[in-house]
């Protein structure tokens, strides 16, 4: 028998938010006062390249095909869809060709991160198309011969960018609720068929595992109830900080509430 969605209730503890006056909240998010603040009482690890982790009190087009995978296959369309909920809800995905032996290949990890350096070429192409008519490529693109001949040639690339370039002048609430720079987040799982699929999604990753999982999260602020909770997830937050510190992968950093090692 089938399972189907259920809800899990998450608390949380209330963060009191501060945001300077004559500056929007969304701006506030992305500000380098509030990323200092996010290293300073939340941070663990951060590397030269900028990758900052960090606690958290929590309770799609041409340019893939044209990249030179040989481990990674484009999944057709609903294949790799899970039938109980749907995902991944028509995201890009791909078949890990060898399964869990796939992974352990240089080959996937290179063909992965192409496919990040693909969605960061994407996602920027598009909103310096929606911020600017005929805006000229970025200067720092991953893939430019792609990005030129897949995206800035392609008529309904472009016509997408002109529909929301023209909603967000008429709506300020609809352009401050866009998020102007990438936020990717990927995802490995089985389908119905065992099969390992990548998907990549600009939503946020706990929103992409409940929608994976066909999982309602209903968050409601407790902060005791988070207090009993927050010691265990800590505890495997440090310890994932712990391998990536042995995997050289950055420094530890040490805020009011643990060391940096």
């Amino acid at each position: 028998m089938q399972s189907v969605p259920r809800e899990i209730v998450t608390p949380y503890r209330p963060i009191p938010l501060d945001v300077p006056e004559g500056m929007k909240p969304n701006e506030f998010f992305n500000s380098a006062e509030n990323l200092a603040d996010l290293e300073h009482n939340n941070g663990l690890l951060a590397n030269p390249e900028g990758l900052l982790f960090y606690r958290k009190a929590i309770g799609h087009s041409n340019l893939f095909a044209g990249l030179d995978l040989k481990l990674l296959a484009p999944c057709e369309r609903g294949e790799c869809r899970l039938a109980l909920t749907g995902y991944p809800q028509g995201l890009p995905s791909w078949e890990v060709k060898g399964g869990a032996a796939g992974l352990g290949e240089v080959r996937f990890w290179h063909e992965y991160d192409m496919l990040l350096k693909g969605f960061l070429d994407f996602y920027r192409t598009f909103f310096s198309q929606v911020s600017t008519r005929n805006a000229p490529m970025l200067p720092d693109l991953h893939f430019p011969a792609l990005v030129e001949e897949r995206l800035l040639f392609d008529n309904d690339f472009l016509k997408t960018a002109k529909m929301v370039r023209s909603r967000c002048i008429k709506d300020a609430r609809y352009a401050n609720a866009i998020r102007w720079q990438p936020a990717f987040k990927q995802l490995i799982y089985r389908n119905d068929e065992g099969k390992l699929i990548v998907t990549i999604s600009q939503n946020s990753i706990g929103n992409a595992i409940t929608e994976l999982l066909g999982v309602v999260v209903k968050r409601v602020p407790d902060a005791d109830a988070y207090a009993r909770a927050e010691p265990g997830l800590l505890e495997q937050l440090l310890e994932l900080r712990r391998r990536f510190i042995e995997a050289d992968l950055g420094e530890g950093i040490a805020t009011p509430f643990w060391p940096a090692q």
